[in-house]
């Protein structure tokens, strides 16, 4: 599995280089492949956030398991992966998650950290919320950051101002603020186990009697992740491509598509697919 680790770094990189703020990426994979790349996946800065369990129920195995030659549990799960890549910030030339950077931009104002609360109109909250060091920190909402960067830039030490600044020049506007946090919508009674049966129907794509891509995902969790981490408009890229399943998804809910793959046989059954599935949506 070492070998895996390897073959998926000059990916990592790229994803790396061309994520924003609002990037979220859905690592799909078997447990034991998941947990060879997770390490490389956080030297490269990237976030874990959750572990989604894809159970594809008992007619996955269908009976065909030889429990006294394999030693264990029959699987019938697939693992997909959420991670985001946090926002970093400077300070005093040096490189600080967003969480260290809030602190030390209010400290820098030279008010008390209790005066967050005011700056917040919150009786005693923001001070915990969102300037602590400590893991109980979260994210402060737009309406929140406006408050506390307003009330920085008119009570701080005048000679800092201004205060919750990336260019030195103007606070960080509200719309740029959203912008710096991944997109999440949670569904509701949506848990990280998705009891979703393996492909069976005529979703399956076939081709001459037979499953074309043994690794067919359905629609149905490819348009659960894409809604839950997108907006229209947003691209959607799907660098191992198969059968093209996000990217349908994607162009089906607004969102912008682009794909990849590297097997000729598997990209041939990829356009065929799209040339149907985008076709017979039009008519």
């Amino acid at each position: 599995m070492t070998e895996l680790s390897h073959w998926y770094e000059q990916h990592i990189q790229a994803w790396t280089r061309f994520s924003t703020g609002q990037t979220t990426l859905w690592f799909w994979n078997t447990e034991l492949g998941w947990a060879t790349v997770h390490p490389l996946l956080e030297q490269y800065g990237w976030e874990y956030r959750g572990c989604n369990i894809w159970d594809k129920g008992k007619s996955h195995i269908a009976g065909n398991v030889n429990s006294k030659t394999l030693r264990k549990f029959p699987q019938t799960t697939e693992v997909c992966v959420q991670y985001v890549k946090p926002q970093k910030f400077t300070f005093a030339y040096e490189e600080v998650s967003m969480q260290d950077w809030l602190r030390l931009e209010w400290l820098r104002t030279g008010l008390p950290l209790y005066k967050t609360n005011e700056a917040c109109q919150v009786a005693n909250a923001a001070t915990r919320k969102y300037f602590t060091a400590c893991h109980l920190w979260y994210f402060p909402p737009a309406e929140m950051f406006e408050r506390f960067s307003a009330y920085a830039n008119t009570y701080g030490i005048p000679e800092g101002r201004p205060y919750f600044s990336l260019d030195g020049q103007r606070p960080i506007l509200v719309n740029e603020w959203e912008a710096m946090r991944p997109i999440f919508h949670l569904p509701f009674g949506i848990t990280n186990v998705w009891n979703v049966q393996q492909l069976r129907s005529k979703e399956r794509e076939r081709k001459l009697g037979k499953v074309t891509h043994f690794n067919q995902k359905p629609i149905e969790l490819m348009n659960l992740i894409v809604n839950s981490s997108s907006k229209q408009g947003d691209v959607v890229w799907e660098p191992f491509g198969g059968l093209g399943t996000a990217s349908l998804s994607a162009i089906f809910t607004g969102r912008r598509a682009f794909c990849a793959e590297i097997m000729d046989e598997v990209y041939k059954d990829l356009t065929k697919r799209f040339d149907r599935e985008c076709n017979n949506r039009i008519m």
